[in-house]
């Protein structure tokens, strides 16, 4: 039976061949996803811990020096570095900057800087500073700058007063100290991209800039590395005891943290790329089942002969089973190979793009990778070929000749298909909206509740394909009606469309599985960008701020900082902001903004994040959002000075209410009449700049820099590292639109299969045609009109499937970061509709070509 089965597969190389073309597209596709997956998930974590370097393990807690010599003498410890950020002041002639600057380390893995001209700073009065910095403050390696720091000064017993017990009085003095430029820091990861970049000085001189005895006191996350052969998992487990007051994590986890942070609570990374992952699992599925499905069916006549001269039903059954393996192995290594081949192009290509985002240089190939595509082509090769081999065994040899007929809701075979398909629907359906329901109202693991969506989602879809051959036909019926009229090939491909409805709806069903998919895709992935670009906007609401805050509480921006800003090219609306630290009464310092003149709204990207702010409310960001209870919370009133709870002259204690808000950043906010009640006296310390749309973030922030010379304050831009993650998403999305792409085709060519083999089943009927006077001009346009008509109908449904599946998905996926936004991507959808005619038409070209150069006899005679 083996000889005949291969010899079978010889004689229907071609219909195989085209069988086999989407078999190794689906496993490509779905081996690219779980490649793609793998880059996503680890450039999403690189992207989030850019400020970690390469570490292995983040400790974060408060440590002690003890603890960190403790730390650096464990034996699996090769180094360990306090991850220390801290703002210096930085003048030059009449120009000043405020730069955060890093200490810097003998380990290069745990440094997110280097110096690409110069050498890094070795000794005290040395200093790497960033290129933009540089350029504003006119300085090159070799040059020299000034650092300015204060130090207390304490004063003489003598100052003390007639109060004997008085203690005497602590002042400040400002220091100027030359330092000498040794190199340019480099931020090519943009770990700092929000402070625009970052320099880097001596240990020694940071402390005695700042003050401080130990790296501790200035930072809580301290970055370790593992000696060689020494897992990440194993130094955590050993560090753990050291620091037990710390959280201990290797670098991944603390990824994965940081990403459950941005979206509350769920690793919303891992679930984009399990959601695709599970499509493509989807894809690969549908569109191999059906197109095998096709070639297995076609072929019942060839069985039922081979039971006529003796084989018996078991024999059959194993012989397609086994050219289902043969078949589904071979083709899935090719496609296999294919999509290591697609990927590691992809990434090549993406890499010449300059994205701004660290890409790997090669591609991950795991042990997953590997199987899941060899194991789901021939698996569900094999298991398309269930089906048709059962129909095709079960009825006897004489029936099996006769043509088969579409399955009635009359009998009972129709019955139960029927049931069954509504059954799957409905109920697919049902799981589906209560898993968005328990998405958007967060009740649920996400990535159980993407488990649930897709399988309820595929569910439905699977009803829905078994139901077809009940409904695809009768409004296929419709649109050829409406088509009839325009002349004799339409009238008889209308009527063609209808004489066998299952072949229709399987035809039809092969352009619906991959329209659908893509519609889906493109919806899914349209209503992520413009989701995530909207949590964005929440968490970093203001694109710039001027913060002279930095000196102290009572510093004051001076008067003609704010027509500086303004008239920096980029910058939109500039908004002078009071601000004044208080104290709640849990003995918990915040500082409370307010607009000096104007509304908040004016420069918050969302303004819906301040809905909540009227006159007695203290509006409360995400980061103190446990703050706001239901009960009124007493203020303290407005303090000269962190360190004291002492209301300053001219404060009062005022009730407010808080209010949780989207607001993001650490300010809260209130109205300018409840900062009067609170600190009367508070200044204008900083602006708040909402950036014209379209306007480059990190430019300004230069640009804004270089407008104040004279300015000691901190300038940062939540719009530079709002744009840095959406580079980030950007990149993501460029990968699902590749993947997009891979399934464009796959779609392509399961029609052009399903309807190139209709056709070529259909020979002796165009023959017969062809015998009774219709021209061969003729005989083209009636298959071409009816691959388009089955086509569209596919096409149109399908997109309207693909568009509500794909809202679904990105609720399910997104609702746990936030409001998902649902996008039509009409472009999208009408490039689909066009290329799915286009298919129709392609795919009846070459069958009709064929048909109409035979001669009526000939085709006749072909069996």
């Amino acid at each position: 039976m083996l000889r005949l089965t291969l010899a079978q597969m010889r004689r229907s190389l071609g219909r195989l061949t085209a069988a086999a073309v989407a078999i190794a597209i689906g496993t490509a596709f779905l081996a690219t996803t779980l490649l793609a997956g793998n880059v996503m998930t680890r450039t999403g974590y690189d992207a989030v811990t850019a400020t970690y370097a390469d570490a292995d393990v983040v400790v974060n807690g408060e440590l002690t020096p003890a603890q960190l010599d403790d730390v650096r003498a464990l034996a699996d410890v090769r180094s360990a570095e306090v991850l220390a950020p801290t703002g210096i002041e930085f003048r030059k002639g009449g120009t000043s900057r405020w730069e955060l600057v890093l200490p810097t380390t003998d380990d290069p893995r745990l440094s997110s800087l280097a110096v690409e001209d110069g050498d890094l700073p070795s000794a005290a009065g040395e200093v790497a500073l960033p290129s933009a910095t540089a350029k504003a403050l006119g300085v090159d390696v070799g040059d020299t700058v000034q650092v300015r720091w204060t130090t207390p000064v304490p004063a003489d017993d003598s100052t003390a007063g007639p109060d004997e017990s008085a203690a005497p009085q602590e002042t400040w003095e400002t220091v100027d100290e030359d330092v000498l430029v040794t190199g340019i820091a480099s931020d090519r990861s943009n770990a700092w991209s929000q402070a625009g970049g970052a320099g880097l000085v001596t240990t020694a001189d940071l402390l005695r800039w700042t003050g401080a005895d130990s790296l501790t006191e200035l930072g809580s996350d301290l970055l370790v590395v593992a000696n060689p052969d020494v897992s990440p998992e194993t130094l955590r487990d050993e560090l753990a005891p050291v620091v037990p007051s710390a959280s201990v994590l290797t670098k991944d986890q603390a990824a994965a943290e940081a990403v459950s942070q941005f979206s509350d609570g769920g690793n919303v990374l891992v679930t984009i790329v399990l959601g695709f992952a599970s499509v493509a699992l989807l894809v690969a599925a549908l569109v191999i089942a059906n197109t095998f499905q096709v070639l297995v069916a076609q072929r019942t006549r060839t069985l039922a002969l081979l039971r006529c001269v003796g084989a018996g039903k078991g024999q059959l059954r194993r012989s397609v089973l086994t050219e289902a393996a043969i078949l589904g192995s071979t083709a899935s290594v090719v496609g296999l190979v294919f999509g290591l081949v697609l990927g590691q192009t992809a990434l090549i290509v993406l890499g010449r793009l300059d994205l701004g985002v660290p890409l790997p240089s090669t591609i991950e190939v795991t042990l997953p990778v590997v199987l899941v595509p060899l194991l789901v082509g021939t698996l569900v090769t094999v298991l398309a070929s269930l089906v048709p081999a059962r129909e095709a065994t079960r009825v006897s040899p004489i029936a099996a000749l006769r043509p088969a007929d579409a399955p009635a809701v009359g009998a009972r075979a129709g019955r139960v298909r029927l049931a069954a398909s509504l059954l799957l629907m409905l109920g697919g359906v049902g799981v589906l909206l209560l898993a968005t329901v328990l998405a958007t109202a967060g009740g649920g693991d996400p990535t159980l509740l993407l488990g649930v969506g897709v399988l309820a989602g595929a569910l439905s879809f699977v009803g829905l394909l078994l139901g077809a051959v009940f409904w695809v036909p009768k409004v296929v019926s419709f649109a050829g009606r409406l088509l009839a009229r325009t002349g004799t090939s339409a009238r008889l491909a209308a009527a063609n469309t209808v004489r066998n409805p299952r072949r229709t709806a399987a035809t039809s069903a092969a352009l619906l599985i991959g329209v659908t998919l893509v519609a889906m895709m493109s919806t899914g992935a349209a209503s992520a960008r413009v989701s995530l670009a909207q949590e964005l906007d929440e968490h970093f609401p203001v694109d710039l701020t001027v913060d002279a805050s930095v000196l102290g509480a009572d510093a004051t921006l001076p008067a003609d900082v704010t027509d500086a800003v303004a008239g920096v090219g980029g910058v939109g609306t500039v908004l002078e902001m009071r601000a004044a630290p208080v104290m709640l009464t849990d003995d918990t310092w915040i500082t409370v903004v307010a607009p000096a003149d104007g509304a908040a709204t004016d420069v918050l990207r969302d303004p819906r994040t301040a809905d909540g702010l009227a006159d007695g409310t203290l509006l409360l960001p995400k980061l103190y959002a446990d703050e706001a209870a239901d009960a009124t919370v007493p203020v303290s009133a407005y303090a000269t000075a962190w360190e004291t709870s002492d209301p300053a002259p001219g404060g009062s204690e005022v009730p407010l209410q808080p209010v949780a808000s989207d607001l993001g950043g650490i300010y809260a906010l209130v109205t300018p009449a409840t900062l009067d009640e609170l600190a009367p006296e508070a200044p204008v310390s900083m602006l708040w700049v909402a950036l014209d749309p379209g306007a480059d973030a990190a430019l300004v922030l230069q640009e804004v820099r270089s407008a104040l010379p004279d300015t000691p304050a901190e300038v940062s831009s939540a719009g530079a590292q709002r744009a840095s993650d959406e580079a980030v998403i950007d990149s993501l999305l460029a990968i699902v639109v590749g993947l997009l792409g891979v399934a464009v085709v796959i779609a392509l060519i399961g029609v052009a299969n399903t309807l190139s083999l209709s056709v070529l089943e259909r020979r002796r009927e165009s023959a017969t045609l062809r015998a009774i006077g219709l021209s061969r001009r003729q005989l083209r346009w009636m298959l071409a009109v009816e691959g388009m008509l089955i086509a569209g109908v596919g096409a149109v449904i399908g997109a309207g499937l693909g568009l509500l599946y794909g809202w679904a998905g990105a609720v399910v996926v997104f609702g746990e970061v936030g409001d998902v936004v649902l996008v039509i991507p009409w472009p999208h959808l009408a490039l689909l509709l066009a290329v799915a005619l286009g298919a129709g038409l392609v795919a009846s070209v070459l069958p009709g070509r064929a048909a109409a150069r035979t001669s009526p006899v000939a085709a006749l005679a072909v069996d």
